[in-house]
């Protein structure tokens, strides 16, 4: 359900809500939030509320450390692991100047515009995130280990599979929370688990990816353990992928599908800083079915996007290389521009990559572009003026800095 200002101020009031989480993220996709009591509420949908953005990464510094948060009423939700009496509720924010200007470095405006920009021309796309994570047992202090919750692997049942139980409770929280997954399993790696959702309109399926990730860590921590979305938390296991199905809808009827895919493999190279911005996420490629080459076929999960048979709504294509350190934001409005210049300029697919690039020869691989191979790589290929014209400056230096 989706709420107007004065609905959320009401529903505080009725329902005895304790504090309220504005929530935002930095130019990473790392979440923050800030609490406030509801006699704030209406200041904050009113002004927004101000905070020091000068620790924030990628916000500026303290020569200009004032920004302010404006809460989403559409996005009220109550949490739902807080107690009964004194609630707890949570609202994605805008960061905006305090003139009321919009925050360049806000990802999350930067993705609400790219959609908008799109739908103006007729084209609306949506996402599904298909998103893999480890468990991982703690030590007597508590700490985090390196040590897997299981040895279970691919879709194991129990009791191999010990995240059953784990699963089942993030699902069933997040479905409290009115965010649905459409399936959840076992993966390859030792106490390795995926959940996937049903794809939704751009902005609704980051905000889900953060809510996501932060209710995976709240309820492993709860069972004892940790979760852990690195691309590559164990050096001889499979790394974790951020899956991201992508479709298009014209206005007009036709079928843009295709020329999105051509568009975003065109670009995929430009924009792979921000969708794998940390060294460990190009030890993962190229192995255990995360993709190195540029490449794509209607089957193949050898390759960079893979294109399911399917028709009419559920018609897709999934992109296998970013990985969950990804902002979801950045990469899915990186993603709707370069699908966007694909369909506006018509380019077409190449021909198809039906064998195991795995498996391949050094010859045969030759006939393919590759993927960045460091961050350092990606760093100085992410300097074009696609990504200048599709990423504020400032996010771009960022994201650029050594790390």
């Amino acid at each position: 359900m989706k709420y107007s200002k004065q609905e959320v101020i009401q529903y505080v009031q009725e329902e005895e809500v304790a504090f309220i989480h504005l929530a935002f993220c930095d130019v990473f996709g790392r979440q923050k939030n800030l609490s406030i009591v509801p006699s704030e509420l209406p200041r904050a949908f009113e002004y927004g509320i101000a905070f020091d953005a000068s620790a924030i990464a990628g916000f500026g510094d303290e020569a200009r450390s004032d920004l302010l948060l404006r809460p989403d009423p559409e996005t009220l939700m109550l949490l739902p692991w807080r107690p009964e009496h004194g609630q707890v509720v949570r609202m994605f924010c805008s960061v905006v100047y305090p003139d009321g200007r919009p925050f360049e470095c806000d990802t999350r405006t930067l993705l609400r515009n790219g959609a908008a920009q799109a739908e103006k021309k007729g084209y609306a796309f949506l996402f599904g995130a298909e998103q893999e994570f480890y468990l991982f047992q703690r030590d007597g202090n508590g700490e985090p280990t390196k040590v897997p919750y299981d040895r279970a692997g691919y879709m194991d049942i129990a009791p191999d599979d010990k995240g059953e139980n784990i699963r089942r409770e993030i699902c069933l929280t997040l479905a409290q929370m009115g965010i649905f997954p459409e399936c959840s399993h076992h993966e390859e790696g030792p106490g390795q688990n995926e959940i996937d959702f049903r794809y939704s309109d751009p902005v609704t399926a980051a905000d889900n990816v953060m809510t996501f990730q932060s209710i995976v860590k709240f309820i492993a921590e709860r069972n004892g353990l940790y979760a852990d979305f690195g691309p590559k938390p164990l050096p001889d296991a499979p790394g974790s992928g951020f899956h991201i199905n992508m479709s298009v809808q014209a206005a007009d009827g036709r079928d843009c599908l295709c020329p999105m895919v051509a568009g975003v493999l065109d670009k995929v190279e430009e924009m792979t800083l921000f969708l794998n911005p940390f060294e460990a996420s190009y030890t993962r490629f190229g192995g255990h079915k995360a993709p190195r080459y540029i490449s794509w076929s209607r089957e193949n999960r050898s390759q960079l996007v893979r294109i399911p048979a399917a028709a009419g709504e559920y018609r897709r294509a999934e992109l296998r290389s970013p990985d969950p350190t990804a902002n979801p934001y950045l990469a899915f409005v990186l993603m709707i521009q370069a699908g966007l210049r694909g369909i506006e300029e018509g380019l077409e697919l190449p021909p198809a990559a039906s064998l195991n690039l795995y498996q391949a020869d050094g010859e045969t691989l030759a006939r393919f572009r590759s993927l960045p191979r460091s961050l350092a790589e990606a760093a100085g290929t992410a300097d074009s003026p696609f990504i200048r014209a599709a990423v504020p400056a400032a996010v771009i230096a960022e994201y650029r800095k050594p790390r």
